[in-house]
């Protein structure tokens, strides 16, 4: 069960009745708006002082939103995942792969004729 002592249940510290009479007065502030391409309108609040972003991302999901609700920021282009096959083709021809593939058979074949031990 529960353990005893004086703690207050519920509640936290700072946390009264008094609000900004105990805490002062909250800095003023302004509600931005700003607009995804999947049409999410995200209110974000800043201070009067702050320099409002142009951009900033959805929270609701994650892509980039803008200011101008009529031309919101479109997705980025994510591109997929490669494997090392697909980097290696894009540095090598199939040409050239076969020389460097003909070169590793010459070389595993005479290894063999001499008897060397091959890992």
């Amino acid at each position: 069960m529960a353990g005893g002592g004086n703690a207050i249940r519920g509640s936290r510290v700072g946390a009264g009745p008094m609000g900004e009479a105990e805490r002062g007065e909250s800095a003023p502030r302004q509600a931005v708006t700003y607009f995804c391409s999947h049409e999410h309108r995200s209110v974000i609040t800043f201070s009067v002082e702050a320099t409002v972003p142009d951009h900033w991302d959805c929270p609701k999901c994650g892509l980039p939103a803008s200011l101008d609700s009529d031309n919101p920021p479109p997705a980025p282009k994510i591109e997929p995942y490669k494997t090392h096959l697909a980097y290696v083709k894009e540095r090598r021809s199939d040409k050239e792969a076969e020389v460097i593939l003909d070169e590793a058979i010459q070389l595993l074949r005479t290894r063999r004729k001499s008897g060397e031990v091959i890992f």
